[in-house]
């Protein structure tokens, strides 16, 4: 294959880019969908009365997710990333039609479970470092992320006025929809994965322990964890400060996430293309330390408060694009989905840390202590990553593998 001048993106590249954005998007859009409106449902069902019970309906496929992402990412090493992303869509749609079908809490349940057992995130990614040069490649994790963040806006602002049409049951058979439209992506738009690499097989250990990918996992643990925490408090302090309803907090969110990719655009593409990526990573991990400690200090005006949730989602936006791809990079090439697996189960984790912590926090400390906190925990990141070793930057000239739409 040659490459066009000036080393730009391949179609190809930017064909993949654009489809596993949109596959990952369609699937987080089925559960974010839910999060907007659920707990006023559940209060008509059986079994909704409790809010313990509503929160694990809500948030169960999260800790499905945490327990299968490695053996998913395992699995895409094994077997091919295609395979496991159609198999994984396949149970999130599963997942999302026994919900649909639920007479009571308990079964919404059983169905948000099934949904994280088809844990893809993984091989998702995995796939888009096998299909980009690294040069290109956070570029590749930016659109990704971006996307996820998009599905979320869209939920927050579409949810409540697809539920006065459809109902709660509409909205779950629309996700199952979604999976398949997903499935679609993947087989006939995603370019066709290169052929997995013969030899050894790497063991699951030497992913845990080895010391730079330890570095990346305690970050996007970290970062996720930070991102909980804040939006424990965070609708609290808009209604608190700017006497903001919150059915137009989804103003405030899409506004400061939409204008945070003013500056994260052009930094990504200066950190690829001046090779500049651990600089621009270690000032991302300090504007978190800023957006934390100036909630902190301006926790009772509106203004500040929304200044530093741009300034959050600056920083955020950074380093979801660059930790996968600094892991893709990291990782031995025959263990990359094995390596993204450990990642993913740790911003699962994360997530679930943030919630739980963060809650307990603000009920004993208040909101400035959920921001001390958060803080804290970007400090002792910053500190980890400073010491972190990038690989060399490595421009591959392979040939470009045939896009042969059915492969698996």
């Amino acid at each position: 294959m040659r490459y066009p001048s000036g080393d730009r993106m391949t179609s190809d590249e930017r064909r993949a880019g654009a489809s596993l954005a949109a596959v990952l998007a369609l699937r987080m859009l089925g559960l974010f969908l839910i999060l907007p409106v659920f707990a006023e449902h559940a209060r008509h069902i059986p079994g909704g009365g409790s809010k313990a019970l509503i929160g694990l309906a809500m948030g169960a496929y999260g800790l499905t997710q945490a327990v299968f992402q490695i053996p998913f990412g395992i699995a895409s090493d094994r077997w091919g990333r295609k395979r496991v992303i159609v198999i994984g869509l396949i149970l999130f749609a599963i997942g999302s039609a026994i919900a649909a079908l639920a007479g009571d809490i308990w079964m919404v349940v059983l169905g948000r479970v099934v949904q994280g057992v088809g844990a893809i995130s993984a091989a998702v990614t995995a796939l888009a470092a096998d299909l980009t040069r690294e040069q290109h490649r956070t570029k590749v994790m930016a659109m990704i992320g971006a996307s996820i963040g998009l599905a979320f806006a869209a939920s927050l602002i579409g949810a409540p006025a697809l539920y006065a049409v459809v109902g709660m049951a509409g909205i779950f058979w629309l996700t199952a929809i979604l999976a398949i439209g997903a499935i679609g992506l993947v087989l006939y738009v995603v370019p066709a994965a290169p052929r997995i690499q013969a030899g050894p097989k790497v063991p699951l250990r030497e992913v845990l322990l080895d010391a730079q990918l330890l570095r990346l996992n305690f970050g996007i643990f970290s970062l996720h964890l930070i991102q909980i925490a804040m939006f424990v408090v965070m609708p609290g302090l808009l209604i608190s400060t700017g006497n903001l309803p919150l059915t137009q907090h989804w103003q405030v969110y899409l506004g400061t996430m939409l204008a945070s990719l003013v500056p994260m655009v052009p930094a990504v593409i200066y950190a690829d293309k001046r090779a500049r990526l651990k600089p621009v990573f270690l000032i991302a991990i300090a504007l978190l330390i800023v957006a934390e400690a100036g909630s902190f200090m301006g926790r009772g005006d509106f203004i500040v408060i929304v200044a530093m949730m741009w300034v959050f989602f600056v920083a955020f936006n950074i380093l979801e694009a660059s930790l996968p791809s600094l892991v893709s990079r990291v990782a031995p090439a025959r263990a990359k989905g094995a390596a993204l697996g450990v990642y993913s189960t740790c911003q699962a984790l994360g997530l679930f840390t943030g919630g739980t912590v963060g809650g307990l926090l603000a009920d004993r400390f208040g909101v400035g202590g959920v921001f001390v906190f958060g803080a804290l925990i970007a400090a002792l990141w910053l500190l980890v990553a400073a010491s972190m070793r990038l690989p060399p930057r490595v421009l591959s000239r392979e040939p470009a593998v045939p896009n042969r739409r059915l492969s698996l």
